[in-house]
């Protein structure tokens, strides 16, 4: 079908494709939450929120899912590393996630004001823990994280959760908070009316021009402050080969891939126009045009990031060459072609499904008997 370097960059731009379905239909879930108790101020008031999204989200977690079935799959040498180094702050990022269900189908089950302001703190904690902690991920794989491999191929990282928290990552997260809030109060905005409509147009405002500020903040120091990475040696890219069998060195920020293809600057505009646009449209009251152009800023951002960083997946800050990247991090060739099949039958049907949901819960969410 194709060979082994055109597999791994075509599973490369699959990953990203996963990545970016979640952080648009997720991290507007996301951004739902966190808007919980700011949007909803009486129990009326919460339910509606919580109903604009009941319908839709736990298919938008099939994103997620794929995510984590992909890397253990395709890149499992990334998966064994990420995941047990990481494996405090995804477990966090679990224990948020599940909070969420329970949060949704039980807060209503007892007549008891405490109850439901209980569950309403742990669906908005659901959406900042797990908002932050994506973006603190994403600004450790600039950073670099703490680990490297022994004689035997083994995986050693020497780091902690709170090592994670460093104030250049903050920042990641930061971006990563504003983008999800404000993706959710579009969303918000275009499923709810009278005053919460208007508190969703104010929040699409103050998060919409936070990410602005932050992303820039974060290009910066992408861009001045963090060591990038480049590769000087590495073999046959169309051969399966260890992690260390190649040579990288540190440069002056993430710029190279943008210095050698000054095209891509074109990712990181689109980003800071679209959501731009976005907000003026949320002030004219055109909600779903604004979504969907703050989804295409969103698309911009994620590639914004990973064009960055390619060919890296995870780079190592302890052994710069023990990184991994799309060449030595990926499975057997059978496996990706294998996989490949895979997405091409599934992926199509996930999209209808999707789409199909989302058209038949269109519209407005109102309390009544017969209301979702």
């Amino acid at each position: 079908m194709f060979d082994y370097v055109t597999l791994k960059v075509i599973w490369w731009a699959i990953m990203c494709f996963v990545m970016i379905a979640f952080a648009v239909t997720g991290g507007m879930d996301i951004g739902v939450n966190f808007l919980l108790p700011m949007i909803g101020r009486n129990e009326d008031e919460r339910r509606l929120v919580i109903n604009s999204i009941g319908p839709t989200w736990e298919g938008n977690q099939v994103w997620l899912i794929t995510l984590g079935a992909g890397l253990f799959a395709i890149w499992p040498n990334a998966y064994a590393t990420a995941f047990s180094g990481l494996y405090f702050a995804l477990i966090l990022v679990l224990l948020m996630l599940i909070l969420r269900p329970p949060g949704f189908d039980y807060r209503g089950k007892i007549e008891s004001q405490m109850w439901r302001r209980t569950w309403d703190i742990l669906i908005f904690l659901s959406g900042l823990v797990v908002a932050i902690i994506f973006g603190v991920a994403i600004g450790n794989l600039f950073i670099g994280l703490p680990f490297y491999y022994d004689n035997d191929l083994h995986s050693i990282y020497n780091g902690g959760l709170l090592n994670l928290l460093t104030p250049v990552a903050i920042v990641f997260g930061v971006v990563s908070l504003c983008m999800c809030v404000t993706q959710g109060a579009l969303f918000l905005q275009y499923k709810l009316e009278a005053q919460l409509e208007q508190r969703a147009i104010a929040s699409v405002k103050i998060f919409g021009m936070g990410f602005i500020v932050s992303f820039i903040c974060a290009g910066i120091l992408a861009c001045l402050y963090i060591d990038g990475y480049v590769i000087k040696s590495i073999p046959d890219l169309n051969t399966g080969f260890a992690a260390t069998q190649k040579t990288v060195e540190h440069v002056s920020g993430w710029l190279n891939n943008y210095v050698m293809y000054p095209g891509l600057w074109l990712l990181p505009i689109c980003a800071v126009v679209a959501t731009t646009l976005a907000v003026i449209l949320s002030q004219c009251r055109m909600s779903l045009t604004a979504l969907f152009i703050n989804s295409a800023g969103i698309i911009a951002t994620i590639l914004t990031a990973a064009t960055a960083l390619f060919p890296f997946i995870l780079p190592s800050s302890i052994n710069p060459s023990h990184s991994l990247t799309i060449w030595d991090a990926c499975s057997s060739y059978l496996t990706l072609e294998w996989g490949l099949v895979a997405v091409i039958i599934f992926v199509p049907i996930i999209l209808i499904y999707t789409t199909w949901v989302y058209r038949i819960m269109r519209g407005k969410v109102i309390l009544q008997h017969e209301s979702y």
